[in-house]
């Protein structure tokens, strides 16, 4: 018997110092892991990939169109064009290109016109639809190989050095302010979205009426907003709930009862003279009150625009919608 309680005490003991000794190891695992999420966090690049080297973007200055594709290996049997096939491009051995050589193939889409700016001429959209790597010279035409399709490739889409880009790094910031107040910082407006949307989320591409000549540079985050009571899918209503009816009601005044939840509010303290209406109670606020919906982060500086990616959101963004340096 008296073993019995010497074993059980010991065995307590033992249990004891296991369940202390698994509580610090989670709890040191748990810091641990916290630490690796915060780095990680901290060190993710804001775009990669596709949002990077295929964003696309609105320059002013005109394009090169010396270099090109101008045949593929496959074309008697295909037109369209993607990663791993082999093409032709017009640079050979006398444009001082050599094997190994990675290139950027770009696609200009045409003048941009739209009622998103107030700037006149703000430039060409060129898309960004792949790159790749030449694999042999062939006197004035080298072949080369698809490494990243964006797109569909196709005859005549223009060859360019890869651009040097660096994606911004996520850094530690606030909660997105819903009520920040104006920096007086520059200002612009989301004109255009790439694939055309006009509803956009986290990660879409946008491009931006702010430029270098703008001073806005690589990295710089912008907040989204809209005026207030603006954005709205469907026309908003901005007058009373209930129509003047003939009849079926007490009055055409009151239209529903003298103290119906729908009957018009009266602008004088003893609830007579003038109705009061949505419109004319706007009219005693501040002007400038507005709505933010989102921030980005840009990615691509050009003369008179930028491309910037969406990386946090309120709400779904429209184009349309302005920007203001932060």
């Amino acid at each position: 018997m008296k073993f019995q309680k010497f074993f059980g005490k010991i065995f307590g003991i033992f249990l004891l110092g296991l369940l202390v000794f698994s509580a610090v190891t989670v709890s040191a695992q748990q810091q641990k892991a916290k630490l690796v999420v915060r780095q990680a966090t901290r060190n993710l690049p804001v775009a990669l990939g596709n949002n990077l080297y295929c964003a696309g973007y609105v320059q002013n200055a005109k394009v090169d169109t010396s270099r090109k594709i101008v045949g593929a290996v496959n074309e008697q049997e295909q037109n369209i064009y993607q990663q791993g096939n082999d093409v032709y491009i017009s640079l050979g051995e006398n444009r001082s290109v050599q094997v190994g050589d990675v290139f950027s193939v770009i696609r200009p889409r045409g003048k941009v016109n739209t009622r998103w700016t107030r700037k006149d001429d703000i430039g060409y959209f060129v898309q960004e639809v792949g790159a790749l790597e030449v694999v042999r010279l062939k006197g004035e035409v080298a072949v080369a190989r698809v490494t990243t399709s964006c797109d569909n490739l196709l005859l005549g889409d223009l060859v360019q050095a890869v651009p040097s880009r660096t994606s911004p790094l996520f850094t530690e910031r606030p909660a997105l302010d819903l009520f920040a107040d104006p920096t007086g910082k520059a200002k612009g407006r989301i004109f255009m979205s790439r694939d055309g949307q006009e509803l956009l989320g986290r990660e879409q591409v946008v491009y931006i009426d702010l430029g270098a000549e703008d001073n806005v540079n690589v990295g710089d985050y912008l907040t989204v907003y809209r005026p207030l009571g603006k954005g709205n899918l469907f026309e908003n209503d901005e007058k009373e709930n209930m129509s003047a009816r003939n009849e079926g009601f007490q009055s055409d005044e009151y239209r529903g009862g003298k103290f119906s939840n729908q009957s018009p509010r009266k602008r004088n303290g003893d609830a007579t003279g003038k109705i009061e209406t949505n419109v004319d109670a706007k009219e005693d606020r501040p002007a400038g009150l507005r709505k933010v919906v989102g921030e980005v982060v840009i990615l691509n500086v050009r003369e008179r625009t930028a491309t910037a990616v969406i990386v946090r959101t309120a709400q779904e963004i429209h184009t349309g919608d302005w920007v203001e340096l932060q």
